[in-house]
């Protein structure tokens, strides 16, 4: 059924990395929250059924940004969903309330994701359904931090050095999805796509106004920076001072999915255009804008 997660594939397979045969473009996509492979001991541990479970997936968020590496840039996604461990955090952000046990000090327990129960282990789904029946042990914790987050980490770090040492720099692109009618106190609820750059500081203005140019022109409603102006990755990999770019991209879902029952809609293909163009236009942004540096290192990017 297309509304149940897949079964259990083999623990090896946490990650899925595409390469291109040839990296042409300064670029890097991620996808980290479109895992749907549910380990059996989390099914066990939650007390809700398993579609439930997929509320907050980023459903088919690497298929929609599947062309890149055919474009010339690698795609790294989590294969684990976000519900189990959402690399999309500090390494340690969690809910007291969760655990059975004391967490130790270097926890952060405080940031605003815990408070909303969105911590590195979420203690709900998307709509505030509690996923788990009894407490967990920090071990537990522990064990799947250093098994799935670790990892992907590595392999997102060890591609962003691989591209800043081809090309001088790299624009890390961020791949989300949204549910539709987000937040509707929000003036931006209704937008088709949100581009993230934590308020100006992950990445050069010259990617934002590429993107969004490039998106209004093929019919999208574009918002910057609201509801969602972009998590611990965009933050913490984004230093455009040293020409390593992060942008977050939402995509809301309605325009590509059925959210009850998890189909693809019949225009889902004309997305995945759409976006593989966005990829292709941001690249030649990025090589443009990496070489006039590499050129004269003291040049503005306001005179690009």
């Amino acid at each position: 059924m297309d509304g149940e997660p897949p079964r259990p594939s083999p623990a090896a397979g946490i990650l899925d990395l595409q390469r291109p045969v040839a990296h042409g473009l300064p670029i890097i996509l991620a996808s980290p929250h479109s895992g749907t492979e549910y380990p059996a001991d989390f099914l066990a541990a939650s007390q809700l059924d398993p579609v439930a479970l997929r509320r907050s997936e980023d459903s088919f968020v690497d298929e929609l940004f599947g062309a890149a590496p055919r474009l010339g840039a690698p795609l790294l996604s989590a294969r684990f969903p976000r519900a189990y461990v959402d690399v999309n955090r500090e390494a340690y952000e969690l809910d007291p309330s969760m655990f059975a046990d004391a967490l130790p000090k270097f926890v952060n327990t405080a940031s605003s994701r815990v408070r909303m129960g969105f911590g590195t282990i979420a203690r709900i789904v998307a709509n505030g359904e509690e996923i788990y029946a009894e407490k967990l042990r920090f071990e537990e914790a522990q064990r799947r931090i250093a098994q799935l987050y670790r990892p992907y980490h590595r392999a997102l770090r060890g591609l962003v050095e691989e591209t800043e040492a081809l090309f001088g720099g790299c624009l890390l692109i961020d791949c989300h999805s949204m549910p539709s009618g987000t937040d509707p106190a929000c003036e931006n609820s209704a937008a088709d796509i949100v581009l993230g750059d934590c308020h100006g500081v992950s990445c050069a203005p010259e990617f934002v106004e590429a993107a969004r140019r490039f998106l209004v022109e093929r019919g999208f409603a574009v918002a910057i920076n609201a509801p969602y102006a972009g998590g611990f990755t965009t933050g913490h990999y984004g230093r455009p001072s040293t020409q390593r770019h992060a942008l977050q991209i939402e995509i809301n879902r309605a325009l590509y999915m059925n959210e009850r029952d998890y189909q693809r809609k019949p225009h889902f293909p004309r997305l995945v255009q759409d976006l593989a163009a966005l990829v292709d236009r941001l690249g030649r942004v990025a090589q443009r804008c990496l070489i006039g540096k590499l050129q004269d290192p003291r040049r503005s990017w306001a005179a690009d």
